[in-house]
């Protein structure tokens, strides 16, 4: 699986395990350009014209002729998986492109149980990282839907984004077969989405996530196969909010749109290097598909959704009122303690953190 530095999504390199890459083995004394071109050939024996492919795949043209095979996913379903390994196997695709950014990227290579503990474990060190990374409100937003996926992960006992891991292990099995993030960054949507809501908003939001407590029948499992049911949940919550369905869902719709189209370009064949229609596979949560198709041959403005609207002066007051409370019965509560303690307490790396930011913004 090669990667490719000049693409404007991000790229993965190919698994650090070789065991699983199974790449074919080639006759010794070969040039590079005479394996290539055995490599090359190999593929296209492989890769099958008219597929039989499951329910879940939309196929999509190019105007260059490149094909798209899209394969609609639910974030927690062994048939995703499936799906996602019989689509690439088909097609030997030039590339996958997976609804993933940079900052999620680590899932690629945990394992199921890893994955399963950390996405149970939200810890004071997680909730500092995402206020580190996107700001108060957007941070503790992340965490808040984190809280959703956890509340799936546990009535499931299953880890969020197998279809991903095994888009990635497949991909790594195709010759020249590249791997690339398709999704708009992840501090990006929650602060477009933050800037997006009033504060009454913000507050009921918060709200009805932190009290998600409903229980996931067996007949819920079963919609899985069928349905994204994280992304059905979120539907339901945020179906009263317009402007956040906007920026967490039709926005990303245009970036993966985008993203996907970016990659379904001609590639060079070896050995003269002719430039031939490509075969891309994308991996999307199945709500995403609509959208993609919609947008597929729309003229898109990528940088209309990029963009992210500096705090405003009633929102740094807002949070300076809200950390000064926090500082308040902090030093309170050292009082209390006794000067040693206090002293302890406030030379902490979280609250010194704290401190630093009520500094006001530059003007």
């Amino acid at each position: 699986m090669d990667q490719d530095n000049n693409s404007e999504d991000e790229s993965v390199g190919p698994s650090e395990d070789p065991s699983e890459e199974e790449m074919p083995n080639l006759p010794p004394g070969l040039s590079d350009a005479e394996a290539m071109e055995l490599l090359w050939e190999m593929r296209a024996q492989r890769r099958q014209s008219s597929p039989d492919l499951p329910e879940t795949v939309t196929r999509l043209t190019a105007p260059d002729g490149s094909l798209l095979y899209l394969v609609g996913t639910a974030h927690f379903s062994d048939s995703s998986k499936k799906d996602v390994a019989t689509t690439i196997r088909a097609v030997q695709p030039d590339v996958v492109v997976v609804e993933l950014c940079q900052y999620r990227v680590s899932m690629l290579k945990m394992d199921e149980n890893t994955l399963l503990r950390e996405a149970k474990d939200i810890n004071l060190e997680k909730v500092q990282q995402a206020i580190k990374q996107n700001g108060l409100m957007s941070g503790l937003m992340q965490i808040l839907l984190l809280k959703v996926s956890a509340h799936i992960t546990e009535q499931l006992g299953m880890a969020p984004g197998g279809e991903f891991r095994e888009a990635f292990k497949e991909a790594g099995r195709v010759p020249f077969c590249k791997f690339h993030l398709g999704d708009r960054p992840i501090p990006v949507t929650f602060k477009r989405a933050i800037a997006a809501l009033s504060l009454w908003q913000k507050a009921r939001l918060a709200w009805g996530l932190c009290f998600l407590s409903d229980p996931i029948s067996k007949e819920d499992v079963e919609k899985c196969k069928q349905k994204d049911l994280l992304e059905q949940t979120m539907s339901e919550m945020i179906g009263e909010f317009p402007a956040l369905h906007q920026t967490i869902v039709a926005e990303r719709d245009i970036y993966l749109t985008h993203t996907l189209r970016q990659a379904a370009r001609c590639v060079q064949a070896p050995p003269n290097d002719q430039r031939v229609p490509s075969v891309v596979v994308g991996v999307v949560g199945m709500g995403h598909v609509p959208g993609i198709e919609r947008n597929w041959d729309k003229q898109l403005n990528i940088h209309e959704i990029m963009s992210v609207a500096p705090p405003s002066r009633f929102g740094w007051v807002l949070r300076t009122v809200v950390k000064g409370a926090v500082i308040g019965m902090l030093g309170y509560a050292c009082y209390r303690a006794g000067g040693g303690i206090g002293r302890a307490v406030l030379s902490l790396p979280a609250v010194q953190s704290l401190l630093e930011t009520l500094r006001p913004p530059p003007a």
